[in-house]
């Protein structure tokens, strides 16, 4: 009876870790509907994140301050698409911030536009008007200061929150200029409900570094390190399957809820697969000096703290 009490046990020891439950990673992504923001939904929905154990909570902000806040509190694990130079801005001032990979390098994807009947041509003829951005520390806030910096014209950043609600106060007068990003809007655009009047990518500034990243609070990166070295893994495995699989394409065509079409078109043109390179940064130095000159820091951070934020590749 003992030896079959031993075995009976060992059975259920073993059954209990065959079905034990996923790690639960809470994601907070900023701006549902952006192209690189649909690798984790993608994957969850797939099964590359079951097969390394996790289980995916995710949440959707308006915009880096937004998903910058949930990581510092603790709602969230991670921040997807956090923004760059606001993350650093934070840990500058003390905030327990760690950035574990990228989401996008470049400035191919955000645009701003204007209702199509106002004089507004392109971003020199913005003295004096208003020009939205989402939240503060966000990427396209350093857009704004960008452009401001770039075409040395007067404009006024306004923070509108997400591309619809920036849109809606765009078509209704509440500001001169909106902003998206991708393929959010890109229908409205091409319908001619609104005109695009500049891109990110003019600045060669942004073009040239890393500007939105994968942001996690410290006590999660020295608690659950193993954790999110999976999470990683299973990351990197979706953007393989991404840009190899035709039915990508619909996945994320069904996500953003936008024609294959557009979906496509958008994976192909705006978001080239080095562009989602999760395992480096680019650009350190224009960081650094971007960090200063739009008054996210009072200096750049020590090669000791660059080394202590920026933990890229996790592996």
């Amino acid at each position: 009876m003992k030896k079959m009490g031993l075995a009976f046990g060992v059975l259920l020891a073993a059954t209990a870790s065959s079905v034990r439950a996923e790690d639960v990673v809470t994601l907070a992504i900023g701006q549902k509907g952006a192209f690189e923001n649909n690798v984790a939904p993608l994957g969850q929905e797939k099964g590359f994140f079951k097969k390394h154990g996790i289980e995916l909570k995710i949440f959707y902000t308006q915009g880096s301050g937004e998903t910058i806040q949930a990581v510092i509190s603790g709602s969230a694990d991670i921040g997807v698409s956090a923004g760059t130079l606001g993350t650093v801005g934070a840990f500058a001032k003390g905030a327990p911030v760690r950035i574990i990979g990228a989401t996008i390098h470049g400035a191919n994807d955000l645009y701003w536009y204007v209702k199509p009947d106002s004089p507004i041509k392109s971003m020199r003829d913005t003295a004096g008007k208003t020009v939205s951005y989402s939240t503060a520390g966000s990427s396209t806030n350093t857009a704004v200061l960008a452009f401001r910096d770039y075409f040395k014209v007067d404009l006024k950043p306004t923070a509108t929150g997400g591309p619809q609600s920036s849109y809606t106060q765009t078509l209704t007068g509440q500001v001169d200029v909106g902003w998206s990003g991708g393929s959010i809007l890109l229908e409205q655009m091409d319908e001619g409900k609104a005109r695009v009047i500049a891109r990110a990518s003019e600045v060669p500034q942004l073009q040239n570094q890393t500007p939105r990243v994968l942001v996690s609070n410290v006590q999660t990166v020295e608690k659950r390190r193993e954790v999110l070295q999976r999470f990683m893994a299973a990351y990197r495995e979706t953007r393989e399957w991404i840009y190899s699989d035709p039915a990508a394409i619909e996945a994320f065509a069904k996500w953003a809820e936008i024609p294959v079409k557009v979906a496509n078109q958008v994976r192909t043109s705006i978001y080239p697969k080095q562009d989602l390179d999760p395992d480096k940064i680019i650009g350190m130095d224009l960081i650094m000096e971007d960090v200063v000159k739009f008054k996210y820091a009072t200096a750049a951070l020590t090669k000791e703290q660059i080394s202590q934020l920026f933990l890229v590749p996790f592996k």
